[in-house]
Parts: C-alpha cells; structure tokens; sequence
C-alpha cells in the first residue's frame, strides 16, 4: 500500500487567505486577453498581459485545453401563484455522461437542485417558450439533490437545445449577480465544442482566436481533451481535514488519437502546459488510469475509473510513457477509440504532478480544492504569488485574471 496516511490530514486552514469582496471580477474586462498575467518561474515573478502569453512559453510547448461547452442548465419556472422556483441540472441520472443526456430527445431524468423548493406544490411544473414547452416531474429525492424528469416539445428537440432555448447561465455563486445576455458569450471559451459542462474552464476565457493564431508563429502546438466541469467545482471544503472532503466525479472524454500526440510530445521531450485545472485533472487522471493498465491489463472500465484517493494508493514510481502505452493498448483491446469515463481526483499540495511543465491558470477561492491544486505546483510559494497578485491590483476568480506557473515540483 502506497498511501501516505497523513495527507487525508491536511488541514483547509491552512490554506486559508483573505480575499477582499472588490477583488472579485463581477465582470469580464471587454477584451478577453488584456487580462493581467502573472509569471511565476524559478521563484521569480513577471507582471504582464495574456496578449503577451506566447512571449513566455519555451517554443515548442504544447498547450492542452479543455473544449466543453457550458450549457444553460439554469432554468427558472414561475409557480400559479407567482412564485419563483429555480431548477439547477447538475448531473443526468442512469449514469449517462453528459454529451449522451445533452442528445437526449423527448424526455430526460436529470439531478438538480432546487431553489424555493417549498414553492413547488404540485407534482409538475411547466414551462411555455415560443417554440413548445419543458415540464418537470418530481421523483424521489436522493441525498442532498433531487431527481427531475423532464419531457418537451417538440419531442424531436435535443435536451441542448432545448436548455439553450430557455434557460439561463450557471454562472458561479459567488458573482452575486443574475446571468446578464453578456454571459451568454464571456462565460464561455472561443473554442468550446462538447455540451456538458455547469462551469466554464476559466483559464481558457482569456484566450481569443488571435491569440490562438499566434501559437503557430511561436511552434506551440494546441491539443483538446474534454472534461465536463460539475457544479462541486463551487464546492466549498467544510470539513477541517481532507479526509471529511468528499469529491464530485466528473466525466472527461479523451481520444486514443490525444493520447498517441500527447506520447510523441513526451518522447519528444516538448514541455506540456496545461491550460486550467480541469485540462489538469484530466491529464493526471490518464496517467493514473494507464497506471491502473500496467498493474491489471484486463480492468473493467467500471474499474479504470478513478476515485478520490486512487492516485495516493497507486505506485507512485511508473513514468508518463509507459502509463500512456498501456492506456492505448487498453483501448484497442476495447475495440473503442475514444473514452468516456469518470474521475474524482484530488489533487493535493503533498501530490507530484508527472504530466505537465507549467499551468495556466486563475486565482482561485480561499481554502478551495483548486487552491490545494495550486499548491501541489508550486508548494508554499502559494503565499507569495497570491501575496503579490493581491498587491498589485489582480482580479481574482472565475472573470478574473490569470497566472503562468512553472512546475517546480515536477516527477519526470
């Protein structure tokens, strides 16, 4: 057994900083990538812009980027009696992913929460638009979300189109303010294709389609992988260990054409860098699920997914190469070429990430998993990039501006 018992024992208030209210980014800037950037290499910080990005990359790097598309999963009934009642989608039920439920045609059965659950009185509720109509039936309520079956027309609408017909933006809580039709746009990346997500991956918002032409005359090649961003991204860390944390699964989707590039890359020696943490995530989760190849070549799909601690269980001692072989012998054993799969990975400061060079990414809330993330990159300095960030006038979070980090913790 490899796992380390004390890191289930890392204390959230140690991770704790203050985040003044007007340091949070209400709002997009009206250019995506004049956002500030922050460099962070070798204990060394540079101040600059996203515009600015490719000048800071070694040639040849790669960049890995999430391309889910977040849906308008929000939908908003109005009760008989004038009452408002809010619908949240988080997940379809059935253990379907999330592209599968977006294709769904007729009816689907979704878990959700619900706002001003007290409201709803009667059974269904439905919802007119120009088109036809959405209603939603009650079933039972397992756990702290509830399970909604929703039925339209015109039956032969997607699920998709029918939310992006009527409903609204999830955009994160902790904006304080409704979806505004500016969201429909900025609350979502330029190059986002695969319906499924309830997030935006943030640290791809400030990329535009100049800027992605700029990679070219810089030899930075651009690779897609899918990772449908669930609502337990906003999940706050309430427990005083990690081990009272229970992560959300999230569904990624990867090519055996990604994972064959992505083995050249590292053969080639070219330097990976992760755009977000959700590109991140899915990296280390494909080394860990080649991993689980090396270890048992006949898993069970059901087996290949990866829980919350797998990662701290595992030898920790296989290289990317070899991990990312077997995942694609795995596959064509399969007879598939493509995955569809879950993982709830928590990656925390003690963890080692094998797969990239550096992140791009966000400044993220205090005492959040995706801080734990971000310490697992560049250890304490943690404290003095956000130290530095918050004095020198950086928004923060999800409309926020962005870092460059170099991992100096690396595991080649």
């Amino acid at each position: 057994m490899y796992f380390a018992t004390w890191i289930r024992k890392i204390r959230i208030e140690d991770y704790q900083y203050e985040l003044p209210d007007e340091r949070i980014a209400r709002y997009p800037l009206p250019e995506r990538s004049a956002s500030k950037l922050l460099i962070w290499n070798n204990k060394s910080i540079v101040d600059d812009r996203y515009a600015n990005l490719m000048s800071h990359l070694p040639r040849h790097a790669v960049l890995v980027f999430n391309n889910t598309r977040v849906v308008p999963v929000r939908l908003v009934f109005q009760h008989k009696n004038g009452a408002r009642i809010e619908v949240f989608c988080l997940e379809p039920d059935l253990n379907q992913t999330p592209s599968e439920a977006m294709q769904q045609t007729q009816r689907v059965v979704w878990n959700c929460l619900i706002g001003r659950k007290s409201k709803w009185k009667e059974d269904r509720l439905k919802l007119t638009f120009p088109q036809g109509q959405l209603i939603a039936n009650l079933l039972e309520s397992p756990a702290d979300t509830f399970r909604i079956e929703f039925e339209w027309s015109p039956a032969e609408w997607s699920f998709a189109e029918i939310l992006k017909a009527i409903g609204e933006m999830p955009i994160p809580p902790y904006l304080k303010r409704a979806s505004e039709p500016e969201d429909v746009v900025r609350y979502q990346t330029v190059f986002a294709t695969n319906d499924g997500s309830v997030a935006a991956p943030t640290a791809s918002l400030h990329f535009t389609p100049e800027l992605f032409e700029s990679t070219k005359d810089h030899g930075i090649e651009t690779k897609f992988l899918t990772l449908h961003v669930g609502a337990g991204t906003f999940k706050p860390v309430k427990s005083e260990t990690l081990d009272g944390h229970t992560m959300h699964a999230e569904w990624m989707d990867i090519s055996i054409n990604l994972l064959e590039s992505l083995l050249q890359a590292y053969l080639a020696q070219r330097p990976i860098f992760s755009v977000g943490t959700t590109s991140l995530r899915t990296l280390e989760s494909i080394y860990w699920m080649g991993v689980k190849c090396i270890l048992n070549p006949t898993i069970s799909e059901s087996e290949l997914q990866l829980k919350q601690w797998d990662a701290y269980e595992l030898p920790q001692h296989l290289k990317i190469e070899e991990a990312l072989q077997h995942l694609m012998e795995w596959l064509k054993r399969q007879e598939i070429d493509r995955l569809a799969i879950q993982t709830a990975i928590l990656i925390t400061p003690s963890y080692t990430c094998r797969t990239i060079t550096g992140l791009l990414t966000n400044f993220h809330q205090p005492a959040s998993t995706l801080l734990l993330l971000i310490a697992s990159v560049v250890g304490e300095d943690w404290k003095t990039i956000y130290q530095h960030a918050l004095n020198n006038g950086y928004r923060f979070l999800s409309y926020g501006d962005g870092s460059l980090l170099f991992n100096s913790r690396r595991c080649d």
